[in-house]
């Protein structure tokens, strides 16, 4: 494994005696990146992520960056561990246990064909097949109010059942159970007590809330992906504690926030994409400092790249998502930072279909063997080869020149894959796979802003991961975004994001009824029981009482919508008495989103929501990225060809070091800036000036 460590990124401002010595790391499909505040400065590392053990890349990672483990006091952490487990199918062997009557209810889904036109479209195919699905005599009506007692021997026998079929997890989903818990929360103490090592998963501990399709869904993901996960957050503390790590180990969420190992290690779905929100919680920041009202966060790494609309330093968040694409995934109702994202990476693999057709990705040569060039045997051209052969990347420098690049290797693998093929020559195929590449992530960008009624003229775009500065100026030429900004240390930029990621925990239960017509002491109660619930979480985690800040929000819609808004709701009263505040915040977001609004129809709610969070305890990142920049010693520049446009006509370019260069220094196109874990293209007409923090801002050619 090889990487590249930076212990000295930058000072810090605050005085020693306040210091805290956190990392964040997050583990890719290609890299494991760190970011660190350790002993009153940034350090950083990059390696290569070892599919076959993580917990390699975390340890690597930390000697790189020369943290000592006892003198951490807090590891943050994201994985696409439990992601990838469902894109691959490789989680356990998963029962499912639902109401007598109701067992196709996973496998039949929703009735909606969203790809219309598509003649190969296929329906998700469950995560548990029919056969491993078992029903069990109970019923409660969506009241709450049992209807048919549990059969208790029917649990009982069906114990004996699940061992024979070596089943090692079990997701429970009965019917109605967001109401009434009891049933689920009685087959569950049965099945633990049978077989303690069974992981076992109750809906109504992973999502209070109505649609039985996806709740389902969300229940038997996590049962799917928890067995893998929990033993390899199991093997990550186990590796840290025998480092004689004291501090607290906290694990990215999904919506943005952060949660507690243990509670990660019970509720696996909740980190489905804990590596990718960490940039985009970082982008917020540095969106907010640079007073940037619309921002668009771009994440480009070696398998994937992201996108997501950020407004006034906040990323937007949906109350559901789809693994593995909107037609044919697994949807999870659970709050996610609405990310757009497909496989377009550096390690992004290109192929000629039977047609001539030239196609870059969804697949990936990954870690290992990773692209050509990186001289472990693989015979795939992927875009990182195309970005060699074109000039755009220094194969002496890449990863501080701790990874020499093998140009040969890479210009072999395009001529015999792409070039021989297309009777192209090795650099015009090397300029097509870029190309196809970038249009295919202005795909993702135009997804969050064009598609949502945001005006990318009116956008600036955050450029980050280790291949995200190196192909956002095309896409932003391509859709007309002015400005990209590239923040200080991008390669390693989600890493960074987590250590300013607050806790977070999100609650939710089903109130249906037509505002102004609820029973004011039905829904005290469900209020109450919300925050009851937040708080024995927040007690579980640590998080003290005067820490913790409690959001209530009702979803509202007209009555004969099918789906909600949530608007905050400051008082449990609004619901039961005079609502008039809340239709109009409701009116003026639903004119804000679809264009139009309603105010003389009545309103229903259908959930209530708490969003408890603990902001953390210090701002050192957040700090260091308005830090004043202090540059390196100068470092003379260098000039090669790079290949923009056209393969036959390269382009006399300068190539600049980042760490050297001083704050107003301004950089015309065309250019390469270079540093040690990413590179910044800059086009022909474009202009790069370094901030006063350190921060790279583009003005785009128009």
């Amino acid at each position: 494994m090889r990487g590249v460590g930076n212990d000295n990124v930058g000072p810090h401002i605050l005085p020693r005696s306040v210091l805290m010595n956190i990392v964040g790391v997050d583990i890719g499909g290609t890299f494991t990146d760190l970011v660190g505040c350790v002993d009153g400065r940034i350090v950083t590392s990059k390696c290569s992520t070892v599919p076959a053990d993580p917990t390699r890349g975390v340890a690597e990672s930390l000697a790189l960056a020369r943290c000592e483990m006892p003198a951490l006091s807090e590891l943050l952490h994201g994985s696409t561990i439990a992601i990838n487990t469902v894109l691959e199918r490789k989680g356990a062997r998963t029962a499912l246990i639902t109401t007598r009557g109701f067992r196709d209810t996973y496998a039949i889904g929703r009735g909606n064909r969203i790809e219309a036109f598509n003649l190969f479209f296929h329906r998700p195919q469950p995560l548990i097949p029919r056969e491993l699905t078992f029903e069990i005599a109970e019923r409660i009506n969506a009241k709450g109010e049992v209807l048919t007692p549990l059969d208790e021997a029917g649990v009982h026998t069906l114990v004996a059942t699940l061992a024979a079929q070596k089943i090692e997890a079990v997701a429970v989903c009965f019917l109605h159970s967001y109401a009434n818990a009891a049933h689920e929360r009685r087959v569950g103490e049965i099945l633990r007590a049978a077989n303690p090592k069974l992981f076992v998963t109750l809906s109504h501990e992973i999502v209070r809330e109505y649609r039985e399709y996806e709740r389902t869904s969300t229940t038997a993901l996590n049962a799917f992906v928890g067995p893998r996960v929990q033993a390899y957050l199991g093997r990550l503390e186990t590796h840290l504690r025998a480092g004689k790590f004291p501090g607290k180990i906290s694990i990215m969420r999904s919506n943005g926030g952060v949660m507690s190992i243990a509670l990660a290690q019970d509720q696996p779905v909740s980190m489905m994409e804990s590596g990718p929100v960490a940039g985009i919680i970082g982008a917020g920041r540095l969106a907010k400092l640079l007073g940037i009202e619309r921002a668009i966060g771009f994440d480009m790494g070696g398998t994937t790249a992201k996108a997501s609309l950020i407004t006034n330093g906040v990323p937007a968040i949906e109350e559901g998502y789809v693994i593995g694409g909107e037609a044919s995934g697994q949807p999870m109702q659970l709050p996610v930072v609405d990310i757009v994202e497909i496989g377009a990476g550096g390690g992004s693999i290109a192929w000629v279909d039977a047609t001539g057709g030239l196609h870059v990705g969804p697949k990936s040569a990954g870690a290992d063997p990773g692209p050509a060039c990186y001289g472990k045997g693989s015979e795939d051209p992927v875009v990182t080869d195309a970005n060699l052969v074109l000039g755009r990347v220094n194969g002496e420098r890449f990863l501080n020149g701790a990874m020499r690049l093998d140009r040969a290797a890479a210009e072999r693998a395009l001529q015999e894959k792409l070039a021989g093929p297309l009777r192209l020559s090795v650099k015009e195929a090397a300029l097509g796979i870029v190309q196809i590449a970038d249009s295919a992530m202005s795909l993702a960008v135009r997804a969050v802003s064009v598609k949502k009624g945001v005006d990318p003229r009116q956008t600036a775009m955050i450029a980050f991961g280790g291949a995200g500065p190196l192909h956002a100026v095309a896409i932003a030429r391509e859709i007309f975004v002015p400005k990209v900004i590239v923040p200080k240390v991008p390669g390693t930029f989600s890493a960074l994001g987590m250590l300013m990621a607050s806790w977070r925990q999100d609650f939710v239960r089903t109130l249906y009824g037509l505002l102004g017509a609820l029973d004011a002491k039905v829904v005290e109660a469900v209020f109450a029981e919300l925050a009851e619930a937040g708080k024995a979480q927040a007690a579980r985690d640590g998080i003290r009482p005067e820490q913790a800040d409690f959001a209530f929000l009702a979803d509202l819609r007209y009555v004969g919508q099918e789906h909600t808004i949530a608007i905050p709701v400051r008082d449990a009263k609004l619901l039961s008495g005079d609502f008039s505040s809340l239709r109009a915040l409701f009116d003026a977001e639903h004119d804000q989103r679809y264009g139009q609004a309603a105010p003389d129809e009545r309103l229903e709610i259908v959930n209530v929501r708490l969003v408890v969070t603990a902001a953390r305890p210090d701002t050192l990142a957040e700090q260091w990225l308005s830090e004043a920049w202090q540059p390196e010693a100068p470092v003379a520049d260098q000039w090669r060809d790079v290949i923009f446009t056209d393969a036959a006509k390269p382009v006399r370019t300068r190539i600049a070091w980042r760490p050297s260069l001083a704050a107003g220094a301004r950089i015309e196109g065309p250019a390469v800036i270079e540093e040690p874990n990413a590179t910044t293209l800059i086009h022909p007409g474009d202009v790069a000036t370094v901030s006063a923090a350190g921060h790279l801002i583009i003005d785009v050619k128009s």
